[in-house]
C-alpha cells in the first residue's frame, strides 16, 4: 500500500492540498497515520477523495456527503461502499458519446439547407434543436454539441431522412421518453419489491446489493428488448394489412355492374 504525503495525495488526486484538509477538518476524510511529526495517507484515503469527489460532480453537498459516509460505514468498509457507489452510477451502455460541430448537427436534420448558408450561424438560429436538447440528445458546450448516444442521434435523423418532419420526431422522442421512464420505474419497483433490495439496504448487506444489480442489468435490457421486437412486429403487421385493405381493388358502381351482368360484357366508358 502507497504512502502519501499531503502534497503527493492532493496530486495523486487530482486536487489541492486546501482540498484535503477541507475533507479532514469536515470529518470525512480519515486523519493520517503520523511518523513522527509528519502524516501519512494511504491507497485507502485517496479512493475517499476519488468517491467525495464524484458525489460532489453529482450534486452532493458536503454536509450529506459526510451524512452519507457516516451511516453507511458503521457496518462497512471503503471498498464495499465503493463498489456500490460504481455499480450504481456506472453507464448501461458501452456507447461512447461522440462531439459535433453545429454544422454537422444542422445537416443532420435540416438536410435541406446549404452548407454554405450555415456560415456564422448560432444554435439560436434552430430553435428546434432547443428541444433536441431539453430531450438530452445534444448538449451545447458554447463551442459544439456534444452526443451523449450518437446511435440515438442517428436514428432521429434516419427518419428525418425517411421524411418525416423534425418536429413530429421530436414530438415521437418525447412521448417515447416518457413511456421508457415509465417502464424503468415498473421494472426497478418491482424488483426492488420482489427482490427484498430495501430488506437488505436496511441489513447493510451492501456487497449483495451491488451483485444484486449487476445481474438485473442484462436482464433488465432483455427485457424491455425482447418485449419490444414482439410488440413491434405485431403493430407492424397489423398496419401492413390496414395499408393492403386500403389499396385494394375497388368494387365496380352497381349500376356498372348490372350493364355487365346484362350484356355479358362491361359497359363501355362514357366521355366526359
Amino acid at each position: 500500500m502507497a504512502d502519501f504525503r499531503i502534497d503527493d495525495l492532493a496530486r495523486a488526486a487530482g486536487t489541492t492540498v486546501r482540498h484535503v484538509r477541507g475533507f479532514q477538518e469536515r470529518g470525512l476524510l480519515p486523519p493520517p497515520r503520523m511518523k513522527g511529526r509528519v502524516g501519512f495517507y494511504d491507497d485507502t484515503h485517496l479512493a475517499r477523495i476519488h468517491l467525495i469527489t464524484r458525489l460532489k460532480d453529482r450534486g452532493y453537498t458536503l454536509a450529506s456527503i459526510g451524512e452519507m459516509l457516516s451511516a453507511w460505514e458503521r457496518g462497512h468498509n471503503l471498498a464495499d461502499l465503493l463498489g456500490l457507489e460504481r455499480v450504481i452510477h456506472d453507464p448501461w451502455s458501452d456507447e461512447e458519446p461522440a462531439r459535433m460541430t453545429l454544422a454537422q448537427v444542422v445537416r443532420r436534420f435540416y438536410p435541406q439547407v446549404p452548407e454554405e448558408a450555415l456560415e456564422g450561424r448560432t444554435p439560436a438560429d434552430f430553435p428546434r434543436l432547443r428541444r433536441a436538447e431539453q430531450l438530452e440528445f445534444i448538449r451545447w458546450t458554447g463551442e459544439g454539441y456534444e452526443v451523449p448516444s450518437p446511435r440515438l442521434l442517428e436514428v432521429g435523423a434516419g427518419l428525418v431522412e425517411a421524411g418525416i418532419e423534425l418536429d413530429a420526431v421530436l414530438e415521437i422522442a418525447g412521448r417515447l421518453r416518457g413511456d421508457v421512464d415509465a417502464i424503468a420505474r415498473q421494472f426497478v419497483r418491482l424488483t426492488v419489491e420482489h427482490a427484498g433490495l430495501d430488506a437488505r439496504l436496511a441489513d447493510r448487506d451492501i456487497r449483495e446489493v451491488g451483485e444484486v444489480i449487476q445481474r438485473l442489468r442484462p436482464i433488465g435490457m432483455q427485457a424491455v428488448q425482447g418485449l419490444l421486437a414482439r410488440a413491434l412486429h405485431a403493430e407492424i403487421q397489423a398496419e401492413f394489412i390496414r395499408q393492403i385493405e386500403t389499396i385494394g381493388p375497388t368494387p365496380p358502381a352497381p349500376d356498372a355492374a348490372a350493364a355487365a351482368g346484362a350484356n355479358g360484357k362491361a359497359a363501355p366508358d362514357l366521355p366526359v
